[in-house]
């Protein structure tokens, strides 16, 4: 059996990319496809939510799901496909299981998936993005908006004190 994992390993090596893209069940991807129409070829990207890997070596697979038009649509990918460009990974996501079959009963908000954080060399999460300094046309908006809430804020409270109490 030895002698013929060899030889498979063999064959599969010739087939297989190079490159290896290092994403997981859970991972938001853009997955890049060469689209051959008449005689002109063209890439079109498929973007979604990778819900599972599959197989090995060559035959290695990936399912993305995505939703279309609030239909719910899912491609299974070759992963050492010729008409696969490239495959970008957009967000990582937090998965308890390689497999994610379960978000095909989801709606929308219901499918979300928690995104992973950049850790320090602690293992403390902290985020990495920049932070804008707020100009004055931005703060005295945000200021007016404040007064108007709270101002809708007393206006319901007074309403709620004038009505009588109910009698038990």
């Amino acid at each position: 059996m030895k002698g013929l994992q060899a030889i498979l390993h063999q064959v599969e090596a010739k087939y297989s990319k190079g490159k290896k893209v290092d994403f997981k069940a859970g991972d938001s991807v853009k997955v890049h496809l060469k689209v051959k129409e008449g005689e002109k070829e063209r890439v079109q990207i498929y973007e979604g939510v990778v819900i599972s890997r599959g197989k090995d070596g060559s035959r290695e697979t990936f399912r993305v799901r995505r939703i279309s038009y609030g239909v719910g649509v899912e491609r299974v990918f070759p992963l050492h496909s010729p008409s696969i460009v490239k495959v970008d990974v957009t967000k990582r996501g937090v998965a308890f299981k390689a497999r994610l079959f379960h978000l095909r009963g989801k709606s929308a908000k219901d499918s979300r998936i928690a995104e992973m954080r950049a850790t320090d060399s602690k293992g403390l999460a902290h985020d990495t993005t920049e932070v804008i300094a707020e100009t004055e046309e931005q703060k005295v908006a945000r200021e007016k908006i404040a007064a108007e809430k709270a101002a809708r804020v007393a206006e319901h409270a007074g309403k709620a004190k004038a009505k009588p109490a109910a009698k038990a």
